[in-house]
């Protein structure tokens, strides 16, 4: 059973924890030498279910299932955090739940990657959100929705209008997740982990087939918040490992 998770699972709070990694292909912080920063992190070298992966690769065994979802999300007060490395929109006490297969994962928190850090056939798009949940037990399950360059997106909208692009923490106030879009025909699925250290493995990935869109500035206000002085905050994308994927296609009920 995977051990009970706490929030330094999902969350690096300290200016210290801040600046540990980084996204440098190169630097001694860089991707590639997350596992040996911290004996903890070692899953990000040595782990066999490792995410970010490519969704249709040649080597990926795609097969459909239909699955049962439920979303019970609710509005509740958020703050939007800098960590640095990414912006995070944390719901206090958490945002409701989603429901998937009779398991009911609690909705934490949100956060953005730029380009995507999952690919489909060897291609990332400009933007990726994850939607981090945690059931009672620990499981963890993150609904991933990619974004190419287009019309505004208007979650994305509300959020950048309260931001202070200088502040680690603005406190946003109430925001309801049911106004995100991630509805979607089908959902991409496989078991992975977390895409930043200590890169947690047996996570449930679903990442929505439909591609959403948000402005090129949209994208660019999301990295030059951040302090790292990258131009990327995407982890490469990690061997498969014989894992499946699965094309699910949801039975949807909204509680709302």
């Amino acid at each position: 059973m995977m051990r009970a998770l706490d929030e330094k699972d999902f969350d690096y709070d300290s200016n210290e924890e801040e600046t540990e990694f980084n996204y440098d292909p190169n630097g001694e912080k860089g991707p590639a030498q997350w596992g040996r920063i911290h004996p903890e992190w070692g899953a990000c070298s040595n782990g066999s279910m490792q995410s970010p992966i490519d969704l249709m690769s040649d080597s990926v065994d795609v097969v459909s299932h239909t699955w049962r979802i439920q979303r019970s999300y609710k509005p509740a007060n958020a703050t939007l955090r800098n960590r640095g490395h990414d912006m995070m929109l944390k719901w206090e006490g958490g945002a409701g739940s989603i429901e998937i297969n009779g398991t009911e994962y609690v909705l934490l928190q949100c956060h953005w990657h730029s380009p995507s850090e999952h690919t489909i056939h060897g291609k990332r798009l400009p933007l990726e959100a994850h939607m981090v949940h945690a059931s009672l037990d620990g499981e963890v399950a993150v609904v991933g929705i990619m974004y190419m360059i287009g019309g505004p997106d208007s979650f994305l909208t509300s959020l950048q209008s309260v931001a202070g692009a200088n502040e680690q923490d603005t406190v946003v106030g109430v925001v309801d997740p049911r106004n995100i879009k991630m509805g979607s025909m089908y959902y991409y699925s496989y078991i992975g982990s977390l895409t930043t250290p200590p890169c947690t493995e047996n996570v449930l990935w679903a990442i929505a087939g439909k591609v959403s869109t948000a402005t090129r500035e949209q994208v660019r206000l999301l990295r030059v918040a951040v302090h790292d002085e990258s131009d990327t905050n995407a982890r490469p994308t990690q061997p498969i490992n014989s894992r499946a994927v699965k094309i699910l296609i949801p039975q949807v009920k909204d509680d709302v």
